[in-house]
């Protein structure tokens, strides 16, 4: 499999460099490596726009400024409804869309050299994971651009229900809706532990004044995403143990019913700054990330012949 990724890689490369050899049009063209650094660089971007604004909508709502739009989905809708929304969604949509390319490239052509090791695959897997998530991102940026009605929170819950329903009517479903709670605890705890254990100036390209000034942003966002995902996490195992479908709510609505509880505001309003936080270190990344795109693109062999 590496050997025929590698194969790959050096095709598209050479396809490229015979092309701009051959005309003055493509000549005009930026190099391959070039363009992935620059899609790299508008995903890293499009990622921190999505964030800062669920962050500050968050906040917004705790203090009755907006509706209860809370959650990814929940920010791209009420953004949809503003001037220019349907614009916002197109270029929300291509920046995910270019983010999990680059994703893409990071997990199964290597982009980052993590190597085959066993971290460097855990690495990788990762990112496939991140990858479809953010891919979830663009199409729902891309539905609300096309012109789909924004969707009732209760319909958001109802629906993630109806998924519960299906999945406990399988053979050992009960099991599958646990697994599928611990899954969600998993990255919720994966992201704590990475809060903590990253370096992620490793990954920056700037003085080690600005890096130490920015990397405590990376470390409080992935703090704040590993803990909006433990309720959401909480409720599906609960549901499964139970074997109740209808325990089981959206990701948002775990959050709100966290705002309920004693102190609940000051914790969603401190996953609220975490979330500002991660997306304000993704502008970090957009300027200051090494993008590496795999080797065999940044520097084909020479064709045959």
């Amino acid at each position: 499999m590496p050997n025929a990724l590698a194969s790959l890689r050096s095709r598209l490369a050479q396809l490229g460099e015979t092309g701009r050899r051959r005309s003055p049009l493509l000549r005009r063209i930026p190099p391959l490596h070039e363009l992935l650094e620059l899609t790299a660089r508008v995903g890293y971007g499009a990622r921190g726009f999505v964030y800062l604004s669920v962050g500050l909508l968050v906040l917004f709502a705790m203090l009755n400024m907006v509706g209860d739009a809370v959650g990814v989905r929940g920010a791209l809708e009420w953004l949809s409804q503003r001037p220019l929304g349907r614009v916002w969604m197109l270029l929300v949509g291509l920046g995910l869309s270019a983010f999990v390319m680059w994703r893409v490239l990071q997990s199964v052509f290597d982009a980052d050299h993590e190597g085959t090791s066993r971290d460097g695959l855990m690495t990788r897997a990762s990112q496939l994971g991140s990858g479809f998530g953010y891919s979830a991102m663009a199409f729902a940026a891309f539905s609300l651009f096309a012109g789909q009605r924004a969707e009732n929170p209760s319909e958001g819950v109802s629906r993630s229900q109806e998924r519960a329903a299906m999945l406990l009517d399988l053979p050992f479903g009960r099991w599958l809706l646990i697994a599928a709670g611990l899954v969600i605890f998993g990255i919720g705890i994966g992201n704590v532990v990475k809060a903590w254990r990253e370096d992620f100036s490793e990954y920056l390209d700037c003085s080690a004044h600005t890096c130490q000034r920015v990397t405590p942003l990376a470390r409080v966002g992935h703090v704040a995403r590993g803990l909006a995902y433990l309720p959401l996490a909480g409720l599906v195992v609960v549901a499964g143990w139970h074997t109740r479908a209808a325990e089981v709510t959206s990701f948002g609505a775990a959050l709100e019913m966290v705002e309920r509880q004693t102190a609940g505001r000051w914790i969603i309003g401190l996953i609220a700054l975490g979330f500002v936080a991660f997306g304000a270190f993704a502008f970090v990344e957009a300027r200051f990330r090494r993008i590496r795109p795999p080797r065999d693109l940044k520097h084909p062999p020479s064709p045959l012949g």
